[in-house]
């Protein structure tokens, strides 16, 4: 496969997923503010800000934040322009790419060009958003052979959902509030009902955490997201080495993904931002070693905003 297909497929995963869960926490965010009419407004969106790697300087209420990080394509934050940045790879992909992920990826570029999402309610656009992300990689997996674009497109999605599943539970711990936070994550990620079939009804921060952190079978999880990784990495390694990993983004992903499986619970749950911190660097120095390893050839792209 050509690097510069395999880089486009790479990144078209990692924009379709960024705008996904980009809205998700937005969602989650602003339900904190409406549950807790006490938290300062301004403070609150400029932590958010923080998370996502967002530098702003001007006056920050609910409305500046959706524009900054929804509806504004001159932020490079901001889900209009990732999703124009998830066109733009697809483009460069044509030729490989199947014709109902391009009109999908196009149609959704079309309707944020027109103005549509502007003028909903903040409620309706986010339910839009995961909607429209969900055709595209639905229409991904059902369309596109099980071969090396896949793969990357596959690696692309899951490295991205490890890191955006690390900032939304990092803002979940530091917006504080009610304490139905872990709950909000949880339905956030689509994962409330299956928790609940999970530990039986049970209801708590603990076992909410645990789950968006290591439950091996949901797919948003934490670990989850890493192994789907590191198997998409074991694909498109042929090397049959024996020993250790001579693909440096594999040793990362699978380091982190151990330090997460092989600790106790509550020592990961103490220090909760610095972890999913650290997370996120690994996320970004994984995705520059993929870069690397597969796509040397190929004109570079980099992340404009914030940590990759």
């Amino acid at each position: 496969m050509l690097s510069r297909i395999a880089e486009s497929l790479f990144w078209i995963g990692r924009y379709v997923e960024r705008a996904d869960v980009t809205a998700r926490i937005l969602e989650v965010q602003t339900e904190a503010l409406v549950e807790n009419p006490t938290a300062s407004e301004e403070a609150s969106c400029r932590m958010l800000l923080d998370v996502m790697g967002v530098a702003y300087d001007g006056p920050l209420d609910r409305r500046e934040l959706m524009r900054l990080m929804v509806y504004d394509e001159a932020s490079d934050a901001s889900v209009a322009s990732t999703l124009a940045a998830a066109r733009e790879s697809a483009r460069r992909a044509r030729e490989t790419l199947p014709t109902e992920m391009w009109a999908a990826i196009n149609m959704t570029w079309r309707a944020i060009q027109s103005g549509r999402i502007s003028s909903m309610r903040s409620e309706a656009t986010f339910a839009w958003l995961r909607e429209r992300t969900a055709v595209i990689a639905g229409i991904a997996d059902s369309t596109m052979s099980r071969d090396e674009g896949w793969h990357f497109l596959v690696l692309g999605r899951s490295i991205e959902r490890a890191d955006m599943t690390a900032r939304l539970l990092t803002s979940t711990t530091l917006t504080g509030g009610p304490a139905g936070g872990w709950v909000r994550a949880l339905r956030a990620c689509g994962a409330h009902e299956a928790f609940l079939r999970t530990y039986r009804g049970l209801e708590t921060e603990r076992e909410a955490a645990e789950f968006l952190l290591l439950d091996r079978l949901f797919p948003r999880s934490l670990v989850s997201a890493l192994t789907s990784a590191e198997l998409c990495l074991e694909e498109l390694e042929s090397s049959g080495q024996r020993a250790g990993f001579s693909d440096e983004a594999q040793r990362l992903l699978g380091r982190a993904r151990a330090g997460l499986e092989y600790r106790p619970l509550p020592d990961i749950l103490a220090r909760l931002p610095k972890e999913m911190e650290s997370l996120q660097l690994t996320c970004t120095g994984a995705a520059e070693a993929v870069a690397t390893r597969y796509f040397a050839t190929a004109e570079a792209i980099s992340w404009a905003g914030g940590i990759r």
